[in-house]
């Protein structure tokens, strides 16, 4: 059988035929449950779902609530499980358990007393950001100092089966601790990864880059990503373009693109506009790719892990109250 010759009479056709093709793929890989991630072109990241932050008022003490990353879409994160945006006063988080994930904490307003049944005891303002490992089972309190109304990021980053049973273990990072590096037209705060040859000092058993990046008005910065690793943005201030695509403005949050399957040595760039004074975190993790159930304060493989954890606690064995 001879091949069937296909012409077309312009580049154009020609190039809408390859982006229906495309598109088909991308169609057969969902129905198959393969992730089918749009990506840019020569490797650029693209920005492949964002949303505007809903909010609850529920009153004192918990003055307000918004889900950055929604716990119930904890599949499009992983590494990362949800993040919290709070406002709160004293009393909202007092002694509590976690077993099975890490957290990492950004201070935007405020201060925050933390205290461990270790012993811990730290106060944190703005800029600075807590990291725990809750490992096998950590007992701890977050707290707003005196009659503050304290403003957090928390992210739940997961820990994979293999390091759930590790001890727990705390890490501040104060904001002057976080190298700061000078672009044109802004700055990039390196709290933990690499970026322009600089590392950050977070120490976190699930290695992850997390950076804040401020731009001036008009200026531009392409941002140097590992291809593998899945990430999000959450907007703080002002209003940014992303790949001359996707414009986000204050408590906005994006999901990344990224290639499940490149290696750890690939990299490629997220191009990133401010349209005015603008002010964002990024984090960025290779996922785990592991069952997880989480319920409540414990994040674990299995349904019976979480009863093992719920019984632990009330059994007394994480030890007596962090105050």
């Amino acid at each position: 059988m001879q091949p069937t010759m296909i012409t077309f009479k312009s580049y154009s056709s020609l190039r809408r035929m390859i982006c229906i093709y495309f598109a088909n793929l991308c169609m057969l890989k969902e129905a198959n449950n393969w992730r089918c991630l749009a990506m840019g072109t020569d490797g650029e990241r693209v920005i492949r779902d964002h949303w505007k932050v809903k909010y609850n008022k529920n009153g004192y003490p918990h003055v307000q609530q918004g889900w950055v990353l929604p716990p119930d879409k904890m599949a499009e994160y992983d590494p990362f499980i949800l993040m919290a945006d709070d406002w709160f006063k004293r009393g909202t988080f007092s002694d509590h358990p976690h077993r099975g994930f890490q957290t990492i904490t950004y201070i935007i307003d405020g201060r925050l007393e933390h205290t461990d049944n270790n012993g811990g005891h730290s106060v944190l303002y703005a800029g600075d950001v807590q990291y725990m490992n809750a490992g096998s089972g950590a007992r701890h309190a977050e707290e707003a100092v005196d009659d503050d109304l304290i403003h957090t990021l928390q992210l739940w980053l997961n820990l994979p089966k293999a390091l759930k049973g590790t001890e727990s273990s705390y890490q501040n990072v104060l904001v002057e601790d976080a190298p700061r590096v000078e672009i044109d037209g802004g700055y990039l705060r390196i709290y933990s990864g690499e970026a322009e040859g600089i590392k950050g000092p977070m120490d976190s058993l699930v290695p992850i880059n997390m950076f804040e990046l401020y731009l001036k008005e008009g200026e531009s910065y392409s941002l140097k990503l590992p291809q593998n690793h899945n990430g999000h943005i959450y907007m703080l201030q002002g209003e940014m373009t992303f790949a001359d695509k996707v414009t986000m403005g204050k408590t906005e949050a994006g999901l990344l693109s990224y290639q499940k399957e490149a290696s750890d040595d690939a990299f490629d760039h997220l191009h990133i506009k401010a349209n005015e004074r603008s002010r964002m975190l990024i984090y960025t993790g290779k996922p785990i790719n592991e069952p997880v159930v989480a319920r409540g304060p414990f994040v674990m493989n299995t349904e019976d892990e979480i009863h093992e954890a719920f019984n632990d606690f009330r059994m007394g064995r994480f030890g007596p109250s962090s105050q």
